[in-house]
């Protein structure tokens, strides 16, 4: 059974090797297999640092005491961005088509209401049609295409630039 919760710290480890992993197996992530440098201790701070930040958080996935999966949600840190936030979301092939992605975004617009988040915003390769239709489902729309704004194995791809609007009005 697949639990979604926050990361906490003591995560740190797992986090790290999650992401680590994600690099290697999944090309539309944004690092490349071996790029990421983040120590245990950098990793350990980040994560206390979101925890402690209200217009931040990271849902992580969890079978059999493996983290699995993860989203993040990283808001504005100036008064006139605050109300956004720009999400990624890896998971672990292997657990993909099981709902995870759905509960992610269901857990991410209740954290997203409370916090007084009105916007939440991604990008997402063109061809990554799975990710694209799951971001659709959850009301996502496509504002706009980045050109050339990734390489990938030599060849540069677009990005699709999606948001969607929660609707709260201003404090």
């Amino acid at each position: 059974m697949t639990i979604i919760r926050e990361i906490e710290e003591s995560d740190s480890e797992n986090f790290l090797a999650l992401c680590m992993l994600l690099d290697r197996e999944n090309k539309f992530m944004m690092l490349e297999p071996g790029e990421r440098k983040t120590t245990l201790e950098e990793q350990r701070e980040r994560i206390a640092d979101i925890r402690a930040t209200d217009n931040q958080v990271v849902f992580a996935a969890q079978e059999d005491g493996s983290l699995v999966g993860y989203l993040s949600a990283n808001g504005g840190r100036f008064t006139r961005n605050k109300h956004s936030a720009y999400i990624v979301v890896g998971i672990l092939e292997h657990f993909t088509s099981r709902g995870i992605g759905t509960v992610f975004f269901q857990k991410l617009e209740n954290w997203a209401r409370e916090q007084q988040i009105h916007r939440l915003e991604l990008t997402v390769m063109v061809h990554n049609q799975r990710g694209v239709g799951l971001y659709q489902k959850m009301g996502f729309t496509i504002e706009g295409i980045k050109k050339d704004s990734l390489l990938v194995d030599g060849t540069y791809v677009d990005e699709y630039f999606m948001a969607k609007l929660i609707g709260l009005t201003p404090a």
